[in-house]
């Protein structure tokens, strides 16, 4: 890790709660602003994204986009859910994933799992370290399905070229320190994979339980607290299947909903906890009490 990383990690850079026996931190790898209008919503026309941004008192011409992996301490066991962005991002304010967690007295080779949601840059940017693991002690875990995908690349879209440039740089190179994932296999203890493919073509979400405490880390299912959470049949940009997105977006939210899930994404506003409820026919996002 280079001496002169990035700036030093705040106080505000993670947050700790209890499920059950176990302890989740999440931790915010960085934040960027994009100058453009948001990227959701496709199905709508400036005046109306105008109109949903107001009311949310959003603006209706930036996003302001957080990243957040998930370290779950369960037993003896650590589990770090995505990576962040790593090198590729720290000129723009993001990256800072490695300079937190040793903030925060966590060693990163005392990582003993890192499962992956998807490979998206900002999941995966930070599985190396100046072109050593990062998390050198770590069993490393992806869907079956997103690995192929990506692997084969036949079906992923065109926009998503640098993308499997990079997954064929980082992550193809280390398939063999793998353990690949299917639909309801074990992570650890008390650590499910589920499918929630469509923004990415085998994009997985993990179900923790603990003690009759559930939490579902869902990645990017929905990756805007208002336009996806509250728009969940709008096409966005940045699925790579739009149509299973908006299915499993879909199916997502309303078990969320139903069953009280607390939920962890990865793109909700930091720190990135809350739970789902129903507004009408769609739903909203509502933090998690104490989650300042």
């Amino acid at each position: 890790m280079s001496e002169n990383h990035h700036q030093q990690p705040s106080r505000q850079s993670t947050h700790r709660f209890s499920l059950g026996d176990a302890e989740v931190v999440t931790i915010l790898d960085g934040a960027m602003t994009i100058g453009i209008r948001p990227p959701f919503l496709l199905d709508k026309d400036d005046d109306q994204v105008a109109a949903i941004a107001k009311s949310a008192n959003l603006p209706p011409d930036k996003l302001v986009n957080n990243f957040v992996p998930t370290l779950v301490k369960t037993g003896s066991e650590l589990v770090l859910f995505d990576t962040g962005c790593g090198h590729f991002r720290r000129d723009k304010g993001a990256g800072r994933l490695l300079d937190v967690l040793i903030g925060a007295g966590i060693s990163p080779s005392d990582i003993g799992i890192v499962v992956l949601t998807h490979v998206h840059p900002d999941h995966i940017g930070g599985i190396l370290e100046a072109g050593d693991l990062a998390f050198p002690n770590a069993e490393l875990m992806i869907g079956r399905r997103e690995y192929d995908e990506w692997a084969l690349g036949d079906n992923i879209p065109p926009q998503r070229a640098q993308n499997r440039e990079m997954f064929l740089s980082l992550i193809s190179p280390l398939a063999e320190r793998f353990r690949f994932l299917e639909d309801g296999d074990r992570v650890a203890s008390g650590i499910t994979a589920e499918a929630g493919f469509g923004h990415s073509l085998g994009h997985m979400m993990y179900r923790i339980e603990n003690s009759g405490n559930q939490l579902l880390v869902w990645g990017d299912v929905a990756n805007h607290f208002v336009f996806s959470v509250g728009y969940p049949e709008s096409p966005v940009a940045f699925d790579d299947d739009k149509d299973l997105a908006i299915a499993s977006r879909k199916k997502v939210l309303e078990m969320a909903a139903a069953d009280r899930l607390q939920i962890v994404g990865h793109h909700m506003p930091f720190p990135s906890v809350g739970h789902v409820e129903r507004a009408g026919r769609s739903y909203r996002w509502v933090k998690a009490a104490g989650a300042n």
